[in-house]
């Protein structure tokens, strides 16, 4: 797949994922973890199937997704949960929007050295970057939910 049309099928997905949960959704185990696990695994597929390679740039990408796992988790702490409709329900708040320009500006310093050390700049697949940020998000608000003891909606019919 053409990487331009994929990044910008990645970016209008995030965008409406954003706006959902800032105007607030229920969370159900099915869209708690799809997206992030396709996207990552997309990544490390597109990843592996990149030549040149080095093992300096696994050493980077792996280091990059721990960091981004993390940035996600601490993103995640900042998600309003609340019981609504006999279930749990997620929404963005400021603080979130702050923790996600935050490790924005935290990546970016990150990219840019990890290419300043040797990295090849093209070993840094979107995908898994997104992936592993919602999936670090996604661990914690499926923590919280479940110590919570409110119920996660079920997944929407149909799907």
């Amino acid at each position: 797949m053409n990487p331009w049309l994929l990044t910008a099928i990645i970016v209008v997905l995030v965008v409406a994922v954003v706006i959902k949960r800032r105007i607030g959704e229920p969370v159900n185990v099915r869209e708690l973890f799809g997206a992030p696990v396709i996207l990552t695994g997309i990544g490390v597929l597109s990843l592996v199937k990149m030549t040149g390679v080095t093992g300096t740039d696994y050493a980077w990408v792996v280091t990059g997704s721990v960091l981004g796992i993390a940035l996600g988790a601490l993103r995640g702490t900042t998600i309003e949960l609340t019981h609504r409709n006999g279930a749990l329900w997620q929404r963005y708040t400021g603080r979130t929007f702050l923790v996600m320009v935050g490790s924005l500006v935290t990546m970016a310093g990150f990219n840019f050295l990890a290419v300043k050390m040797g990295m090849h700049e093209s070993a840094r697949p979107i995908p898994l970057s997104v992936g592993v940020s919602f999936l670090g998000e996604s661990l914690i608000v499926g923590r919280r939910g479940m110590l919570s003891g409110i119920p996660f909606a079920p997944a929407a019919r149909g799907r």
